[in-house]
């Protein structure tokens, strides 16, 4: 029987009962930095996906970037989310927590007391930001992190994928992509540094690198995985000559570790430039675990491209927003909801949670 996006999979210990990933996207109902009730019906309502992904979920105070985004720092945060697994697995579902903080691309106005904007060099992110304090402002100019805050910075990853796992989380997605933190150090957009983080190719990836190690020595390398946006241009990155060599050069060290899997972003269904096929098909015969596709899937291109042995899951973004029974529809060909773009980060159920289920 041919590869399809309702053949089972094993990803490590878990057993999926199709290949559809819902993939991370920003919401921002989380007010207070917590996991609500809304968050909790939000989830559940979509369980039947082979693996959900959570939206992004900040490591750190510093990584609060934007407005109404949670966090995974404290115990009170980590038992926030316990009611979201519960109710996950109580539908069969399975669930990773992505770790994401948002570096240079935030606002004072949007960070808890305390918190800094902290990127590997003091170069602004280009455009603006909103706050719910004073609407759009410009990013300001962060500080560069110093060698106490980089260490500080892995260690916050470690301690929050222990807090995700004892929220019941099935695993973390470290967010390497589209111009945050991890992704920050990778590109040379927003790393002009001259240390042991930047210039060369393998200085670049030593922060991607040293997380997830960091992460895997915290809660099991079979429970951490890794999300990159290769020729990504969100959020101010800049795709350079030595691409390839750097994306190839992280699968290459981050393959002893034995992550659960690798989840590339190509956005070019959005407009943005598509991702080079030819490193594309090299990461998938180089990296040796899971390989999670994503980019503007239907059903048709999704089937073709497992047939293909292109990758092994699919991942589902904005479809999933406004379908909540996004699986059973792909299965039956039923037509899709549009989704209200209008509401994709507004407080409250609207755009959210009263989509017909």
């Amino acid at each position: 029987m041919s590869t399809s996006l309702f053949s089972t999979f094993s990803l490590g210990s878990l057993s999926l009962p199709n290949r559809i990933v819902m993939a991370p996207m920003t919401r921002s109902r989380a007010i207070g930095g917590v996991a609500n009730d809304l968050m909790v019906a939000y989830y559940a309502a979509r369980a039947d996906a082979g693996l959900l992904i959570t939206e992004g979920v900040s490591p750190s105070p510093n990584g609060l970037g934007y407005a109404r985004i949670p966090a995974m720092y404290t115990e009170a945060q980590a038992q926030s989310w316990r009611a979201v697994t519960d109710a996950v697995h109580a539908r069969g579902g399975r669930i990773f927590l992505q770790l994401m903080d948002t570096g240079r691309v935030g606002h004072p106005a949007n960070l808890p007391e305390g918190g800094r904007i902290l990127a590997p060099s003091a170069v602004a992110a280009p455009g603006e930001m909103w706050t719910d304090a004073s609407g759009m402002q410009a990013h300001p100019v962060p500080e560069a992190m110093t060698e106490a805050d980089i260490a500080a910075s892995i260690t916050s990853y470690a301690h929050a994928a222990k807090l995700a796992v004892q929220a019941g989380f099935d695993g973390v997605e470290l967010h390497g992509a589209n111009g945050y933190l991890i992704d920050q150090f990778l590109n040379t957009a927003s790393n002009q540094r001259t240390d042991r983080w930047g210039g060369s190719v393998e200085n670049r990836v030593r922060f991607a690198v040293e997380v997830a190690k960091a992460v895997s020595a915290a809660i099991g390398a079979h429970r951490v995985a890794l999300r990159v946006s290769p020729y990504g241009v969100f959020n101010g990155s800049v795709p350079d000559a030595e691409m390839d060599a750097l994306y190839l050069e992280l699968v290459r060290q981050v393959n002893p570790l034995g992550l659960a899997y690798i989840h590339i972003v190509d956005h070019s269904a959005m407009g943005a430039p598509p991702v080079s096929p030819t490193l594309k098909a090299a990461i998938r015969a180089d990296f040796k675990g899971t390989y999670i596709l994503s980019g503007g899937y239907d059903r048709a291109t999704a089937d073709a491209d497992l047939a293909a042995g292109k990758g092994d899951l699919v991942a589902f973004g904005r479809p999933f927003l406004s379908n909540p029974s996004l699986v059973q529809k792909l299965q039956t060909g039923a037509a899709l909801t549009p989704p209200d773009y209008t509401t994709f980060y507004t407080p409250g159920e609207k755009g959210y949670t009263d989509y017909p289920v």
